[in-house]
């Protein structure tokens, strides 16, 4: 499996509105491009479906990743956002770790800045992650699935 394999993906997106779920797909090639080494993981979870990329396929190595919470809800965001500089202040989140956007539209997404940040995530998780030499590359995973799940009802309109 890798970037050319969607199939996990698209079931798990089923439940959303096309245009959430081709706006997911949209994210997960705009990643792909640019770091076609790293791994991407999957995790189907109760509240989200989230899915991230490391160089590695430990969750704490992810750098970046997008989460689908609704019809309404999608974010792109860093695992360890708190580390990274933002000087536009785009990020939101105050915890320890975790920074993201809010995604609503491919003609909002602010793809130039988020590569920058994305860069500096990349160098941080590179810097810190164990084994990189050893894992797996350009690998899709699916490291969980949730048998229970919170998910949207299509609408009909």
């Amino acid at each position: 499996m890798g970037v050319g394999d969607t199939a996990d993906l698209e079931k798990f997106l089923e439940p959303f509105d096309e245009r959430v779920a081709e706006l997911a797909l949209w994210l997960r090639k705009f990643v792909w491009k640019l770091y076609p080494g790293c791994n991407e993981l999957i995790y189907d979870n109760y509240n989200a479906l989230a899915v991230g990329w490391s160089p590695t396929l430990k969750l704490n190595d992810i750098f970046c990743s997008f989460a689908v919470y609704s019809n309404n809800a999608m974010h792109f965001g860093f695992y360890w956002g708190s580390r990274l500089r933002d000087p536009k202040r785009m990020l939101q989140g105050k915890g320890k770790q975790y920074r993201f956007i809010r995604v609503t539209s491919k003609k909002d997404f602010p793809s130039e800045y988020i590569k920058e940040l994305m860069a500096e995530a990349h160098m941080n998780s590179l810097a810190s992650a164990k084994a990189v030499d050893q894992a797996p590359r350009g690998e899709t995973v699916v490291k969980m699935i949730s048998a229970k799940k919170k998910r949207p009802q299509k609408s009909t309109t």
